[in-house]
């Protein structure tokens, strides 16, 4: 059961005490207290733990200073829509941008940070292209032990000065130990908190339970969670609850593709009929990652990537975010070079996602019209 309070409820109101005082005296009842913040007020949520089944909705909505109650009809209890009804919000602010499940952020930048050179031509060319956010891998996990692993720590600190020089307000990283995020913490604070960070979990540590608790506890930075290569699209959104449950609902699902031999010749499976699904049966804003889903420039007769058709496709699917592999000289990238877009298709691309995107925009005001 979910317990909505008014948006002018403070924790230092009146009410908010009464209600407080009313659930601890609840009989094998516990409650946790999450604050969702949305595009314009912040609003308080509190979570009721046990056998609910037994309570009276109507005498905990008469409260004062309650709004609504939500019975739980599903397992995602902080991140989950609890029937057709559950309009909660799904949006919420991070240094000045907003992620939504109403709008759409391009994310491009480099799979793994190489030189200091190259990240500026990045930063540069988002900038000139009107984009404020990019992906930028310092950790990264790799299949073999032998492969680059990133630069780390080492990198940080000019790829947050470089990002503040350009105007990116938030750089996806990846992270694959709670020692990364002090790490980033740290070398934000050194250079005086140029940008801010999306803490990106991947594919591989869409299981790693402990992991994911540590980066939930912590609500600085917002949380992009990688679909778990081999699991369900259940247990993936299992894993996002994790986070959620210990207190960080700043996250963001990602779709990047499916490991089988059934989506051969591609990289993966593309999994972006998913993106509906998503949205659906939680509140998350969704993201898709075409470059990991294709992992190529293969490109079909028509001139168009295979990247960007299936781009287009989770952006007409309704994507919210997109994480995209770009580099100024593919052929120097130390990590998934052959895939990776090049600089000067960066206005390509961005014009192709906007003629999705305005195609997505149209379906959603027909299926109006038609209702």
């Amino acid at each position: 059961m979910i317990i909505i309070l008014e948006p002018h409820i403070h924790k230092d109101s009146e009410e908010y005490h009464d209600i407080i005082a009313y659930l601890e005296n609840l009989t094998n009842i516990q409650h946790r207290v999450h604050e969702v913040n949305g595009s314009e007020q912040i609003l308080t949520e509190i979570y009721l733990i046990g056998d609910t089944h037994s309570l009276s909705k109507e005498e905990i909505q008469g409260l004062s200073g309650v709004e609504r109650v939500v019975r739980v009809s599903q397992e995602y209890r902080v991140l989950g829509r609890h029937g057709d009804h559950d309009q909660r919000t799904t949006a919420f602010e991070y240094n000045g941008v907003t992620f939504s499940q109403d709008n759409l952020h391009v994310f491009a930048g480099l799979c793994a940070v190489d030189t200091p050179e190259h990240v500026e031509m990045m930063m540069k060319a988002l900038r000139d292209h009107g984009q404020v956010c990019t992906r930028m891998g310092a950790y990264k996990p790799r299949t073999s032990p032998y492969a680059f692993q990133g630069y780390g720590k080492d990198c940080l600190p000019y790829v947050f000065e470089l990002a503040g020089k350009y105007g990116i307000k938030v750089v996806a990283m990846e992270i694959t130990h709670d020692v990364h995020v002090d790490e980033i913490r740290e070398a934000l604070e050194k250079t005086g908190h140029p940008t801010g960070v999306m803490l990106q979990i991947g594919t591989r540590n869409t299981q790693n339970f402990e992991l994911l608790k540590i980066v939930g506890r912590q609500r600085e930075f917002p949380v992009l969670l990688k679909r778990g290569f081999g699991i369900t699209l259940e247990e993936s959104l299992h894993a996002a609850e994790y986070l959620a449950k210990e207190g960080n609902s700043h996250v963001i699902f990602c779709l990047r593709g499916m490991k089988t031999n059934v989506g051969d010749p591609h990289r993966n499976f593309v999994d972006f009929s998913h993106v509906p699904v998503v949205k659906r049966l939680t509140r998350m804003p969704v993201c898709i990652d075409p470059s990991h889903s294709v992992g190529s420039r293969d490109h079909s007769p028509d001139g168009l990537l295979d990247a960007q058709h299936v781009a287009a496709q989770g952006v007409i699917a309704g994507a919210n975010m997109i994480l995209v592999d770009f580099h100024p000289v593919p052929t120097k990238a130390l990590v998934d070079g052959p895939q990776a877009f090049l600089m000067k298709e960066l206005p390509w691309f961005l014009e192709d996602v906007q003629i999705a995107r305005d195609a997505y925009e149209k379906r959603v005001a027909l299926a109006k019209q038609y209702k």
